[in-house]
């Protein structure tokens, strides 16, 4: 290492997706299954306990979702199994009709659009990938990635010369005549992805994309994403219940539990300053040194010999062998060089050994 630590490009992007407009948003939106489900929620004006919804025979899949999505934001939604995320991305793209609040779409509530409107929307504006990579079995690659550029009646030579543009994309070159059983399981999800990003979208459906592969697999995709939105800077609703994933993945997180969104941050707020027990514990097994930055370890500068300097959003994996190794602090610096700070290896030291008030009885979950 030269002594700079290279900033983070993912942390930069985290930071300039604050000031884009609002691509997608959630108000006050609410899912109900049941005979009486609409009216329900609709006397109730849009507010119910779970209580309620119990002793009205109906089940609260979504309740009360209340969130926004950025222009070029990975915002991914968490939760362990019946939490309710895959009805709420269901929802945003009214794969199922919400009962209840808004959904809109660029400021526009895409509950009132009429059906031809949402069928151009879908054609046209988003794209969706699912776990099962819902391939033809009997297209080979070109024509399953070219199959939704069909349906929108496009020419088929405009099609197939679009369909092998993202074939390059994906790294799938000279595998154009293969069927998907010919395919393995990371080259079939590739070609999802292929046919998703065919109609050019604005936004993105990922529903768990990557969870029926195997681990080395998995990274490689998680990879390739982050290599597709460095180039494509699509915005993406990606739906996970991998911590981990999220960390490497992620703009902003959203847990839920029982149809409810419990809390919306950063990684690292999330790990850092979890709003409930719940999150708290959902976070309990991350290795923080992957989701801390230096601006959250670094204290004022002391006017030590530095032994080399980070950005302040570096996450601290990516700098504790070499602090520890060089023995003296870091500093941090922003990006004309002024020094904001340092951070120490004993803190470093200490992150990595998870010393410190993390978990504590009196629940303040600090660092």
């Amino acid at each position: 290492m030269n002594g700079v630590a290279d900033i983070s490009a993912t942390a930069l992007h985290r930071e300039t997706t604050e000031l884009r407009p609002i691509k997608l948003a959630c108000r006050n939106l609410w899912k109900l299954f049941g005979a009486t489900a609409a009216q329900f929620i609709a006397t109730q004006d849009g507010r119910a306990s779970a209580e309620d919804i119990a002793s009205a025979g109906l089940v609260g899949a979504v309740r009360g979702i209340d969130l926004e999505v950025r222009q070029g934001e990975i915002f991914i939604i968490m939760g362990l199994s019946g939490s309710g995320k895959s009805t709420l991305v269901r929802c945003m793209s009214r794969l199922i009709e919400p009962t209840f609040g808004k959904m809109e779409f660029e400021g526009r509530d895409l509950l009132k659009i009429s059906e031809a409107e949402l069928i151009e929307l879908r054609r046209h504006r988003m794209g969706m990938v699912f776990q099962n990579f819902a391939l033809l079995p009997h297209l080979n690659v070109i024509e399953n990635i070219a199959f939704p550029l069909s349906i929108q009646g496009m020419a088929k030579a405009e099609r197939d010369s679009r369909a092998r543009e993202m074939i390059e994309l994906v790294s799938l070159k000279g595998r154009e005549h293969f069927y998907p059983r010919e395919l393995s399981g990371g080259q079939q999800q590739r070609v999802g992805i292929a046919r998703s990003l065919a109609t050019n979208p604005d936004i993105w459906f990922l529903d768990e994309p990557f969870s029926a592969l195997d681990p080395l697999i998995r990274r490689e995709m998680q990879d390739e994403l982050m290599r597709l939105q460095a180039v494509l800077k699509k915005t993406i609703v990606f739906i996970t219940h991998d911590f981990d994933e999220a960390i490497r993945l992620a703009d902003k997180v959203a847990i839920m539990k029982d149809g409810e969104i419990i809390q919306i941050g950063t990684p690292e707020e999330l790990v850092v300053h979890p709003a409930t027990d719940y999150v708290a514990e959902f976070t309990r097994d991350v290795q923080r040194a992957k989701v801390v930055s230096a601006r959250r370890l670094m204290q004022p500068p002391d006017g030590h010999e530095y032994g080399g300097s980070v950005s302040p959003d570096a996450r601290i994996s990516t700098f504790s062998s070499a602090i520890v190794s060089a023995g003296k602090p870091f500093a941090v610096v922003d990006g004309s060089g002024q020094i904001l700070g340092e951070v120490t290896p004993q803190a470093v030291v200490a992150l990595l050994a998870d010393v410190g008030e993390r978990n504590r009885s009196d629940g303040s979950h600090r660092l």
